[in-house]
């Protein structure tokens, strides 16, 4: 029996040649390959597709073995968010800019595509985030990278209080605060001073945007732990709460914040081989060594 007998495929938003000629080469090789397929309706639209086989993606993951998202980054998050509760593994074909979960090249299509076909791959579990604002029901607002407490229409900066599993952590006034997953130790956390987790790592890593005092620095904490973030009566309105950089919601008067794991993890599946450590030397720019030259 092959492996991965139905594949769903979602694309980026945008229009644009190469997203076009991607979507065309994947298609043709995995038909090759004797594939069934589902389509999300922005890959659908790009393409010959019956009706019958476009489906919104959180349907399209209760349907398929495995999804294979045509994009960047941000396409993968979302994809991430909402195939996670079915189990269903990822495979990134790289259209973006950085691409620290899209790993995959077009041109490396076939042959990326064909080992991890026939079952040589790496797999590995990254933990999301679930936030919680007020009264609402839990499990709403899910993110793979992070969920941040900002500012947003005000030069002033805002007053936080972080608690964690019920204990007081510190009252700060910054432009706000970061709580990453390992994932997005490597976006936003980063750019404010946050230090990288390896993905393995069962933790969260908190970041202060901005912060007047110059002592409050991030804070790694075990994974398990729950956030409670209280922001200051006269501050409520100036605030507004971001997950994964792509949504936002306003936070109402005396409303707290709570983050913790999601009960669900996204599957991410890569080429044999992988090697979380190349990648952040390419995107980074770090040193390497050149080639032949004589090592420590």
């Amino acid at each position: 029996m092959s492996r991965f007998p139905t594949i769903g495929i979602i694309a980026k938003q945008q229009d644009s040649a190469q997203v076009q000629t991607t979507l065309e080469r994947l298609v043709r090789y995995l038909r090759a390959r004797d594939r069934e397929l589902l389509f999300d309706p922005a890959s659908a639209a790009r393409l010959a597709v019956p009706p019958a086989r476009v489906l919104d993606v959180p349907t399209l993951g209760s349907l398929c073995d495995l999804a294979i998202v045509v994009g960047g980054d941000g396409t993968f998050l979302a994809a991430a968010r909402a195939l996670a509760p079915h189990g269903v593994p990822l495979v990134g074909i790289n259209l973006g800019r950085l691409g620290f979960l899209v790993d995959v090249l077009p041109d490396e299509i076939e042959e990326a595509l064909g080992r991890i076909l026939d079952g040589e791959y790496d797999e590995e579990a990254r933990g999301l985030l679930a936030a919680t604002i007020g009264d609402e029901a839990p499990g709403q607002r899910v993110a793979l990278n992070d969920i941040v407490v900002h500012k947003w229409n005000t030069a002033r900066m805002i007053e936080l209080e972080t608690r964690i599993d019920g204990v007081l952590v510190n009252v700060q006034r910054s432009d706000g605060l970061i709580v990453a997953t390992p994932t997005g130790s490597t976006a936003y956390a980063l750019s404010g001073g946050g230090p990288l987790l390896d993905p393995s790592l069962d933790a969260l890593v908190l970041v202060p945007i901005c912060p007047h005092t110059l002592s409050n620095r991030p804070l790694v904490v075990a994974g398990q732990c729950r956030i409670e973030i209280r922001i200051h009566e006269q501050d409520h309105h100036h605030v507004r709460v971001t997950w994964d950089g792509q949504t936002d919601q306003a936070v109402l008067r005396d409303a707290r914040i709570r983050i913790e794991q999601a009960p669900h993890a996204a599957r991410l599946l890569h080429p044999k081989g992988h090697d979380h450590y190349a990648i952040l030397r390419a995107k980074l720019g770090w040193g390497g060594h050149p080639h032949g030259a004589r090592r420590c």
